[in-house]
């Protein structure tokens, strides 16, 4: 009985072993087909920024993920490919009152974000 007893304990923790084991895959291995990257170099200049466009995005058809990188003002957008595509993306900063590479921001948007986020401002 002790035998039993301690065989099914062994067997018990290598099963728990291998299932925590099986979870540390990296989160890119996990993408799913139809899945892509764009990066947009914005006017983006400060904490603000990034939470305005990182929530903008996020309403957008297709993303799945937006990441803004303050100091290189480059935003990362997963999205899928067939829901968006990466001009549209630009086209919704723009919308939000950023530039998105050789886009433009859209100048009603411009003028309605707070100053700190002005490309004008000095401050930066």
């Amino acid at each position: 009985m002790n035998f039993l007893r301690s065989f099914l304990l062994v067997l018990t923790t290598a099963l728990f072993a291998q299932t925590a084991s099986a979870q540390t895959a990296p989160a890119k291995a996990k993408a799913k087909p139809g899945t892509e990257q764009v990066q947009i170099k914005t006017s983006a200049v400060c904490d603000m920024c990034k939470a305005r466009l990182e929530k903008a995005l996020a309403y957008e058809k297709g993303v799945q993920s937006a990441q803004l990188d303050v100091a290189s003002q480059v935003l990362t957008v997963n999205y899928r490919a067939d829901k968006t595509t990466a001009d549209a993306l630009r086209a919704a900063v723009s919308a939000t009152g950023y530039d998105a590479d050789a886009t433009t921001a859209n100048a009603k948007a411009y003028e309605r974000l707070p100053e700190c986020c002005k490309k004008t401002n000095g401050v930066h």
